[in-house]
């Protein structure tokens, strides 16, 4: 079969879940080969083994550190040359996307961004992408080089399938024009101890409804009952209730969970831009005209200070 690379997110060594959704998806078009990068970079060759890598190229210099996203794109071109992949699976963040466009740019060939789905075709794979704020769904191939696809977390459940992982040194040359932006310091976020946004697999959300920071810890505790993690619509972050790293929708974070309950939320099309690709859907609003009940699975007519406490307290229960 031929090979598909796929680009590892990974933080000193630890390999993050969204990568390993992306193996998943490469074995339906070919035998996974992932490109790791910067520090721990050998160390991840374990997990990506159990994941179905078939071999694993490495490679670390300090300018993958010191430089933004452009010495990346070099080692990936790097691995493109050595490889001539049928395809390259890079994760939807925003690292991600940027050093897709840029190496389809050098590469020559087309990109598809956000994909939900992908599969095997005939001309090659095939992506599945939700598109015009999630008002239709597209299915599109590339048709110009070699494939360049990024897939939004949370598309594919991550499945082992043993490969042989056989770790190989990349040749890496960072060129000089890699180096036009240094990073100069790094804060580290402080962790809420909960999942990351972009890639839980259960998301709580308030919108308007909430009525006040002072109230959102209604909305933390169902979520930290279910170990998912918090959002925000725009309304509660333009009034400074959440912060705007927490925001789901057109102008935040687009996720895609297999749980989404939206608590206080109108749904605005800019907010369910954001998540109208989750899995299951539940809204809790005491609006019965509210336009999320159009999008949801499961509505709740109610006010969300006696339903999502009870909620909350149903959930211990149960797992108590």
């Amino acid at each position: 079969m031929a090979e598909v690379l796929v680009f590892v997110d990974h933080v000193d060594g630890a390999v993050r879940k969204p990568t390993l959704e992306l193996l998943t998806l490469a074995r339906r078009i070919g035998d996974p080969v992932a490109v790791s990068l910067g520090n721990g970079a050998a160390d991840t060759a374990a997990a990506l083994a159990e994941h179905g890598a078939v071999k694993v190229l490495t490679a670390d210099a300090p300018e993958f550190a010191d430089y933004l996203v452009a010495p990346k794109v070099d080692a990936l071109q790097a691995a493109v040359e050595a490889v001539s992949p049928a395809a390259v699976l890079l994760p939807s963040s925003a690292e991600g996307k940027e050093i897709a466009a840029r190496l389809a740019v050098r590469i020559g060939s087309g990109i598809i961004t956000d994909a939900v789905d992908l599969e095997a075709g005939d001309e090659g794979p095939v992506a599945t992408q939700s598109v015009f704020a999630a008002s239709f769904t597209t299915k599109s191939r590339i048709t110009k080089g070699t494939p360049v696809i990024t897939v939004k977390p949370n598309s594919a459940a991550p499945e082992a399938a043993p490969a042989a992982g056989t770790v190989e040194a990349l040749a890496v040359t960072v060129a000089d024009s890699s180096k036009g932006t240094k990073v100069v310091s790094r804060t580290p976020r402080e962790s809420t101890g909960r999942p990351d946004l972009t890639e839980a697999a259960i998301v709580v959300s308030g919108g308007r409804g909430v009525n006040g920071a002072e109230n959102f810890p209604v909305i933390e505790a169902l979520a930290d009952s279910l170990g998912a993690a918090v959002g925000a619509s725009r309304a509660a972050v333009d009034a400074g209730w959440y912060p705007h790293t927490n925001q789901v929708g057109q102008t935040g974070k687009s996720v895609s969970p297999q749980l989404y309950i939206a608590a206080g939320i109108s749904g605005a099309i800019q907010h369910r831009a954001g998540m109208q690709t989750s899995k299951t859907i539940v809204a809790i609003n005491k609006d019965e005209e509210a336009p999320i009940f159009d999008l949801v699975d499961y509505g709740v007519v109610g006010d969300l200070f006696n339903v999502v406490p009870a909620l909350t307290d149903e959930i211990k229960a149960r797992k108590g």
